[in-house]
């Protein structure tokens, strides 16, 4: 609940995510991401640890998760020949996110990590120095920026225009989308759950207009609603954020541009 010092509602806004450090400069949101790797990291052990021809429920549940990335995400966008040297690499991008994301709904923890855009940027700037490195691996540094940025069956003339265009859009500004794309749905998501939590309890419990009382029950129970419209949300966010990195692989190994 937001209260005004006179008794009115305040609805929050970007100050709920300002969480002061509890030891040593550590706040929530660090501790999370410590957590997610905890838990994605001990998912996988546990899961693989012992392996068998009939596995059980774990193993059962890790192959799948494990498979729909390398499957779905890697081997469809990348292609067969070179898909697996990244398929570590974007299983662990894939669940660390999806972790983190989730705990904008679990209770007592509500708080989704990557809300807070400094945790987004250096997944985003990971991601580009992988697209970018195999890229050059495999054409050089010339013959990569010349990919990246010079397309094909284009006049002269219109090189000068589009060249720089290119390079803006595929070397400067791709991280730049990738970690606001997450960070905006997560920062606006929450911040909608707890309106509507905050607001639709101020009307049913503290508001002194009868007339407010449905409403408040109308707000909660469109809470419940977004609380799994933002399940789905958090879920699209971790496979959208993967799938384009492995988009962008596919593009820095491809032949043409």
């Amino acid at each position: 609940m937001i209260l005004a010092a006179d008794g009115g509602f305040t609805p929050p806004g970007p100050a709920v995510f300002d969480l002061p450090p509890y030891a040593a400069g550590i706040d929530k949101p660090m501790t999370l991401l410590v957590l997610a790797a905890v838990i994605v990291g001990a998912y996988f052990v546990l899961a693989a640890r012992r392996a068998a021809v009939v596995p059980g429920k774990l193993q059962y549940s890790g192959e799948m998760a494990y498979g729909f990335v390398r499957n779905s995400i890697a081997r469809d966008v990348i292609g067969s020949h070179d898909f697996l040297k990244f398929v570590p690499y974007l299983v662990t991008l894939f669940f660390f996110i999806l972790v983190n994301n989730l705990f904008g709904i679990v209770p007592f923890i509500q708080f989704p990590t990557f809300s807070h855009v400094g945790f987004v940027y250096p997944l985003a700037i990971l991601s580009w120095l992988v697209y970018n490195v195999v890229g050059i691996q495999r054409k050089g540094f010339v013959g990569y920026l010349k990919h990246q940025t010079v397309p094909g069956g284009v006049s002269l003339p219109m090189l000068f225009l589009l060249v720089p265009l290119e390079f803006i859009s595929n070397i400067l500004v791709r991280p730049i989308t990738l970690s606001l794309r997450l960070f905006a749905n997560m920062f606006a998501g929450h911040l909608v759950l707890i309106l509507f939590a905050t607001g639709g309890e101020y009307l049913l419990f503290h508001s002194s207009v009868l007339f407010f009382k449905p409403i408040g029950v109308i707000s909660m129970v469109l809470d419940i609603a977004l609380f799994f419209l933002e399940l789905l949300v958090q879920v699209l966010q971790a496979y959208i954020f993967t799938l384009l990195t492995a988009n962008y692989i596919s593009g820095a190994l491809a032949e043409e541009h």
